[in-house]
């Protein structure tokens, strides 16, 4: 088995504890189907080249730079070595800095997350000290190093026997909801609509199992490839199939198993108080019931 490649290596610390660590990559795309592009007439791939927009003729990597536009057509151009020289020092330190809830951060800043590991046996005394602090704490970290070029902050938290450190968006980066909720209605839902909806949630209630849940055009991918290899023709998958509907609340029917137009909502389960009660009526109602026979008789 071939040993993961670390992404970055450098040094955890809290207060006068350090110990050597590294970031491997937890999420990766690497087994996803790829492509090259083809030219259809000669069956050779096709490169892309940089050209000039207004020559058209190709341009050295050596003469590419970055540039800011300032203007229509107007750029600061910015030299590879003045952009390294701005970006901060990497000192491979992953300093934390503060300690929060574990849950606190909204899932909205969570970016890429790394796995979080000791580079040695020496370090590993450490690290465990500071994975079991936290996870005994229910607590994570906030750290900050430059990573590809970039100060990133990261999240840290306990993960089985290691940690995990996830990068976070900056604040900047994380487009406010409100201009894209702004335009949505206000709508009152209640009664049958409310209970059938609830309903429909309790029956589907689950945990998330990773394993149960899988890429469709990924596998579909696979398949077209792998039958255009053998010479065989891939069926079309038949589209789902509609169901029309008269109404929202129908549409809910449907969906909760109790019938269209006329069904009725689930019933709601009584509580105890409420079936005594019901119980205590019953009875008095007999015991009515019964002294009127006698006094007929």
């Amino acid at each position: 088995m071939v040993a993961p490649r670390a992404n970055w290596k450098g040094y955890l610390t809290v207060g006068d504890l350090s110990c050597a660590v590294a970031l491997y990559t937890a999420a990766s795309t690497a087994d996803r189907v790829s492509f090259h592009i083809i030219n259809r007439r000669t069956g050779h791939r096709v490169h892309r080249q940089m050209v000039d927009s207004d020559t058209g003729r190709p341009v050295e990597n050596d003469d590419i730079v970055k540039g800011y536009e300032i203007g229509n057509g107007e750029y600061v151009v910015l030299d590879p070595d003045e952009v390294k020289a701005a970006v901060p020092e990497a000192d491979k330190t992953l300093d934390l800095e503060t300690f929060i809830p574990c849950g606190e951060v909204d899932t909205l800043f969570l970016d890429r997350p790394y796995y979080l590991a000791p580079t040695d046996k020496h370090a590993a005394e450490v690290f465990e000290l500071i994975r079991r602090g936290l996870k005994d704490s229910n607590t994570a970290a906030i750290a900050r190093t430059v990573l590809f070029r970039r100060l990133r902050t990261l999240l840290i938290r306990p993960h089985d026997e290691g940690l995990i450190a996830s990068t976070l968006n900056y604040d900047y980066e994380v487009r406010s909801s409100d201009e894209v909720f702004a335009d949505i209605p206000e709508f009152k839902i209640q009664g049958e609509m409310l209970d059938l909806a609830k309903h429909i949630i309790g029956t589907k209630k689950g945990r998330f199992e990773p394993e149960e849940f899988h890429d469709r055009y990924e596998e579909a991918l696979a398949e077209l490839i792998k039958a255009k290899i053998e010479g065989r023709k891939i069926r079309k998958a038949p589209p789902p199939k509609e169901t029309k509907v008269a109404s929202l609340l129908d549409a809910l029917r449907l969906s909760a198993g109790v019938g269209g137009d006329g069904g009725k909502a689930p019933p709601k389960t009584k509580s105890r108080s409420a079936a005594s009660k019901s119980k205590s009526r019953v009875a008095a109602k007999s015991t009515r019931s019964t002294t009127a026979t006698k006094k007929a008789s």
